[in-house]
């Protein structure tokens, strides 16, 4: 019978996954000297850095909990945690890139709405692991190592589905822009560091 730990672990890898989420938020490229885009990736990047942290937080929590003594009450309190900051977090992004209003790009409005749409499914679908994690059975071992199992699996296609988007919002001169601002280059970082 297979226990918590190597489904854990499965957990703690799709999660790692999701990190890359923050990353499409967090553009890199030259300089192209437009004050009003510089502007609107300065108060998105401002919004998303401590969000990337709390995201960033929630995986190593997750990650630390895969120790093979964890026992299924301490992985499911740790887990339901660290989904619920992450739909925290996530909502938070899309608040930051709502408020921002639309780049000054073509369809930058376009490209901005749906960003948020993403951001905020995103902080959905968390907020539905939460819950699928909190109602899992700790006292069955085998039960909850299924359940956990399910979780990741949703969880590495959450990873997948990804972030259109996000990479659509943060294309050319918007990429450029936000690549300039030191809080997107150290959400990227951190985010990054939390990849590998």
């Amino acid at each position: 019978m297979e226990g918590t730990n190597p489904v854990n672990k499965k957990l703690a890898a799709a999660l790692s996954g999701g990190a890359v989420l923050v990353l499409a938020l967090t553009g890199c490229g030259g300089d192209d000297g437009n004050d009003k885009l510089d502007s609107w990736a300065k108060q998105v990047c401002d919004g998303v850095q401590p969000q990337a942290k709390k995201i960033e937080s929630a995986n190593a929590a997750i990650q630390k909990q895969t120790a093979d003594s964890s026992a299924p009450a301490d992985v499911q309190k740790t887990d339901a945690q660290a989904f619920q900051d992450m739909s925290d977090a996530y909502k938070a992004m899309g608040t930051a890139v709502r408020k921002a209003g639309a780049p000054d790009v073509e369809n930058g409005e376009k490209k901005q709405k749906d960003a948020v749409t993403e951001l905020n499914g995103l902080s959905s679908s968390y907020a539905s692991l939460k819950k699928q994690v909190a109602d899992l059975d700790t006292k069955d071992q085998a039960e909850f190592a299924d359940g956990l199992k399910d979780i990741a699996t949703d969880l590495d296609k959450l990873g997948r589905s990804g972030s259109n988007a996000l990479k659509a919002l943060e294309e050319g001169e918007v990429g450029q822009a936000m690549a300039k601002q030191p809080t997107c280059k150290s959400a990227s970082a951190s985010a990054s560091a939390t990849t590998s």
